[in-house]
């Protein structure tokens, strides 16, 4: 195996226990916080979705999609193969979707350099917003659950943008914990 597929199928791998591990962190601490089948005021792991693109591109996706997968045919959602499948695959290539749409009219580098508060900001906005309404959209076609009002759109969007924005904070806490600090 090459070094490209290896780090291809860690990408993958990674993106998959990241994503599920945090997906029920999340479930475990915003319980109180949910809206509807769903939908969350405050989902952490969109942060995560939207980091695991950036940084994995389609291995990362992929990951995100297999695990939203089985989390949603083994969760709360009815076990409906192709309920599922549709929300795999809007929860992984969305923000893969928002990525390339991002990189390629925004000017952000695939090894993120230059990504600014300002960029970071309008990818975000992007990736909530096709998220958010991308699901509604499926849920209402598959009758979810009062699913593909603009109430949930509106709570989808507030929820997969404060989630974000949270994870980024915690990333950089962490990173500024992990810097050596000055001694005078």
């Amino acid at each position: 195996m090459d070094k490209t597929s290896r780090e291809w199928i860690v990408g993958c791998i990674v993106s998959v226990l990241a994503y599920s591990s945090l997906f029920y962190i999340n479930a475990w601490l915003t319980t109180h916080l949910s809206y509807g089948l769903g939908v969350n005021w405050i989902y952490l792991p969109a942060g995560l979705r939207l980091f695991l693109t950036l940084i994995f591109g389609l291995s990362g996706a992929l990951g995100i999609a297999i695990a939203s997968f089985v989390i949603c045919f083994f969760g709360q959602f009815p076990p409906e193969l192709i309920t599922c499948i549709g929300i795999g695959l809007i929860s992984g290539f969305a923000p893969y979707l928002a990525r390339l749409f991002v990189m390629s009219n925004i000017s952000i580098s695939s090894d993120l350099s230059n990504l600014s508060l300002q960029k970071l900001a309008i990818c975000i906005l992007i990736y909530a917003a096709l998220s958010s309404g991308l699901h509604q959209w499926w849920f209402a076609v598959r009758e979810l659950d009062e699913a593909g009002t603009l109430n949930h759109f509106l709570v989808m969007l507030t929820g997969d943008v404060l989630g974000t924005v949270a994870m980024i904070g915690l990333v950089k806490y962490g990173l500024d914990l992990m810097r050596p600090s000055k001694s005078n």
